[in-house]
Order: structure tokens, then sequence, then C-alpha cells
């Protein structure tokens, strides 16, 4: 991706050697429930979740010191962002509306946002409570070594995937899905997360289609954001993890359907298309 010598947003907070904050877990309310209903990039265990968080410490502040990569990165993730901006604003401009620009912090272990205490083990995640996007560098290197996705596109989709989460806090989706948890199963509910992330994934598309318009992606970028929404798909997380996978605790999608909706979006580069909520077969976007 062509991003060095661009302009880097003024949206992001550095947290960096800050600690997390506290022993509270997820509190109550809309944005107390996001991260133990596993509202990150990767799907997750809850209770793995909640025992990271329930040992994190008072938040003490430890000596940070920043590598040559991790400077980059923050660089680039800092492009990145004010790509989404720039992108997601002309699209709710067009449609009348404005668009509110996230905040995104950088931190290492452990964070606190208005959605509870979180350690690295989440991945990225989004807050809808305070509008911000949480993400430990670190991850880059997890994307290369663990999921086999590597490349700085594959990471570009991780962040412009969090962004699709804040498109879809301003456009009212999040105030409409998360309240169904309280009126339906687990594994019916589910299935609206599942439709609720792949939306976010198609959105990312959205704004992919749009830096290829801009001259921002190089030879084989596309190759790498799809390489990445394979590598996270439930279907290969699980079979990587336990050897087999259980469908009704799907939180993310599978792989092909990740894949599949990035790419949509990306064809489309338009709101319009992204509807997962009334696609009567998910499998079938493209």
């Amino acid at each position: 991706m062509r991003w060095k010598g661009r302009r880097a947003s003024s949206n992001v907070e550095d947290r960096r050697g800050m600690g997390g904050g506290g022993k509270t877990l997820v509190g109550g309310g809309l944005g107390g429930i996001i991260i133990l209903l596993i509202f990150t990039f990767l799907g997750g265990n809850p209770g793995e979740l909640l025992g990271n968080m329930a040992g994190m410490d008072s938040g003490t502040s430890v000596p940070y010191e920043e590598t040559e990569q991790e400077k980059e990165l923050a660089q680039f993730v800092s492009v990145v962002l004010a790509d989404t901006e720039e992108v997601w604003s002309q699209i709710f401009e067009e449609q009348g509306l404005v668009y509110k620009e996230p905040t995104l912090v950088l931190y290492s272990g452990s964070v606190q946002s208005a959605c509870g205490a979180a350690s690295s083990a989440v991945g990225p995640f989004y807050c809808p409570g305070d509008q911000k996007l949480y993400i430990d560098l670190s991850f880059y290197e997890e994307l290369h070594r663990k999921f086999q996705a590597p490349g700085d596109f594959a990471m570009a989709y991780v962040i412009a995937h969090e962004v699709g989460h804040h498109v879809q806090t301003l456009l009212g989706t999040t105030e409409e899905i998360m309240p169904l948890r309280q009126r339906m199963s687990e594994e019916k509910f589910n299935q609206y997360l599942v439709r609720f992330e792949l939306q976010a994934d198609y959105y990312s598309g959205v704004w992919a289609h749009h830096a290829q318009g801009m001259g921002y992606l190089e030879e084989g970028d596309l190759e790498e954001a799809l390489n990445a929404a394979t590598a996270v798909g439930d279907d290969t997380l699980q079979k990587r993890a336990q050897g087999h996978v259980v469908p009704e605790s799907f939180t993310h999608g599978t792989s092909e359907q990740r894949k599949s909706w990035f790419y949509k979006g990306f064809q489309n580069g338009t709101i319009k298309g992204g509807n997962t909520f009334e696609n009567s077969n998910l499998n079938r976007s493209w």
C-alpha cells in the first residue's frame, strides 16, 4: 500500500505503556456488553477474555520504549485512519449525513475503554460507548505469524473493519441489533452477530474500493486483504483451535463469507448492497 508521505490522522491517542486500569469487568448497558459479546475483529472465548480482564492490575504505568518498527506501524495505522476519514466523510455527505470521526487508541498489553477493560488477547476492537478503536500494534506480527496473513494491507483491512463498526454505530445499526440479545437465545443471537460482522467486512471493502480509486493500492494488496479475511473466519479459527467446527457458535462468519462480503464491498464501493440482515443466503454475496 502506498502510504508514506501522506496525511496522518490527528485522531490517534497513544496509551502505550499506561496499563489497563482497574479490575472492573464489563459493565452494564449497551457499551458494557460489547466486549463480552466478542465485539472484536476476531472470534474468541468469553471465559478467556474475562479471565484476562480479571487479572489486570490497577493500571500502573510501565516504561515504554517505541521500536523503529512500532514507530513505522503507528504512522501507518494513522495514515489508514486518515484515509477512512476521507472516504466515509464523502460517503456520508452524499447521503446527506455528517460523519463523526472516531479516535484510534494505541495501547500495549491492556487497556481500559468505555466497554470495560481488555487485554491484547482480544485483538483489535471497537467500543461504541466511546466511539474509539483500540489496537495493540503487536497484532501486526500476530497476523503474520499466527494467522499467516502478512502484509500492510492485511493490517489496513483490520483497521477498516473496526471503522466499519463505527459506521454501524453512526447509522444506528448497533443500537438496533445489540438489544436483541435480551430477547432471544444465544444461538439465535449469534446469527445476528454474524450478519453484523459481515456488514463491517463489507464496509471495509467499500473503503478499499475508494483507496484503490485514489491510487493507494499496490499489486498484491487486494490478495492480502482477502487472505486476512479468510484467515479469521470462524470455521478456520475453530478448526485450528479444536479440530472441528461448531456452526451455532459462530459470531463472525465463515472464511468464505468474510472474504466474499469484503470483496462485494470492494466491487460496489457504496453503502448500498451491504444489508447483510436482509440477504437470504450469506454464502451468495458475490
